[in-house]
């Protein structure tokens, strides 16, 4: 089987990571793709490294400054391969990966996503893989038992630990538009409500072929801003959304619930961290998780303390984290 997958690169200001992404897409063994790259107007010399490329599978799209998930789209629009293969302008892809994607696709057409395992560069120089919870050890590959279990397992919040990361997970263009394209207007985890807005309704392949390098030490990624408590994650909203609707099936209804908590605890710990401990406390009264309910009761606790009590243990953990490591 020869799928034509278009490749989408949005970049922004990557001019020292483009051109190892770019060498990394290039390399694949399966080779029957084309690549847009939808420059957000960078400042950089990243364009110029993109334009110095003689390769004709590789189109450029310049536009104003609207942010990755337009950016996205906009390359979507582009496209004219069967399937749509994301990466992200600092990260790099292993020369299988598109090759396993193919066999997914092959053996299990009915998946709406596809994806691969990957391994994370993290700021401080070292290598990890994600924690994935809920899937079948390696090497298994197939379609994953149930999705929001895995997103919903394990407390922290981290998107690189998401099997659908934006820099490994192929989507058939048909069902892209299906369910709705990227969000606009969000700076980050834009990518997650698509990704479980697909999973609703499709399930999911994967692989633990190891197929990309997600690159959190790169320069001027989005995860370096703070995150407000306030801020609106788009996977939260959208869970939310799809359950008051009745688009949950049954059997999933308890795991996007469970999942809807972890992100809920997450943002009331931000709040609790800032000093807004009342927020914080109100946040987690009202998750009615059973999965978390330790975290939940820790955080409770810890938010009942005074303020420069609180900062003192904090402070403690955090060096008592540094000698472990």
């Amino acid at each position: 089987m020869t799928a034509k997958i278009s490749v989408i690169i949005p970049l922004y200001n990557k001019e020292h990571e483009i051109k190892r992404c770019l060498d990394s897409v290039l390399c694949q063994t399966f080779q029957d793709f084309d690549v847009i790259v939808v420059d957000d107007h960078s400042t950089d010399g990243g364009l110029s490294i993109v334009k110095s490329y003689s390769d004709p599978r590789i189109s450029v799209i310049e536009q104003d400054h609207r942010g990755v998930s337009y950016t996205r789209n906009h390359g979507v629009d582009q496209a004219t391969g069967e399937y749509l293969a994301f990466i992200d302008a600092d990260d790099e892809w292993l020369p299988k990966h598109l090759e396993t994607i193919v066999r997914l696709i092959v053996n299990f057409p009915e998946a709406g996503m596809f994806t691969t395992t990957c391994n994370i560069h993290t700021a401080d120089g070292k290598t990890r893989a994600p924690e994935y919870f809920c899937i079948p050890p390696p090497p298994w590959e197939g379609l994953i038992p149930d999705f929001f279990q895995t997103l919903a397992r394990g407390i922290k919040k981290s998107y690189a630990n998401w099997p659908t990361n934006s820099s490994v997970v192929v989507i058939p263009k048909k069902i892209f538009f299906e369910r709705g394209r990227f969000l606009e207007g969000y700076w980050m985890s834009e990518d997650s409500a698509l990704y479980i807005n697909i999973a609703l309704k499709y399930p999911v392949a994967f692989s633990w072929e190891l197929g990309a390098i997600i690159h959190l030490d790169a320069s001027n990624r989005a995860n370096d801003k703070k995150i407000s408590p306030d801020y609106e994650h788009p996977s939260v909203k959208t869970a939310r959304t799809a359950l008051l609707k009745g688009e949950v099936p049954a059997k999933f209804t308890e795991s996007l619930n469970e999942y809807i908590s972890k992100m809920e605890i997450f943002r009331a710990i931000q709040y609790i961290k800032c000093g807004q401990s009342y927020s914080g406390q109100t946040i987690l009264k009202q998750c009615t998780t059973k999965w978390h309910k330790n975290e939940k009761m820790k955080w409770l606790f810890l938010a009942k303390l005074p303020y420069p009590l609180f900062l003192f243990i904090q402070n403690i953990r955090q060096k008592m984290i540094k000698v472990v490591r």
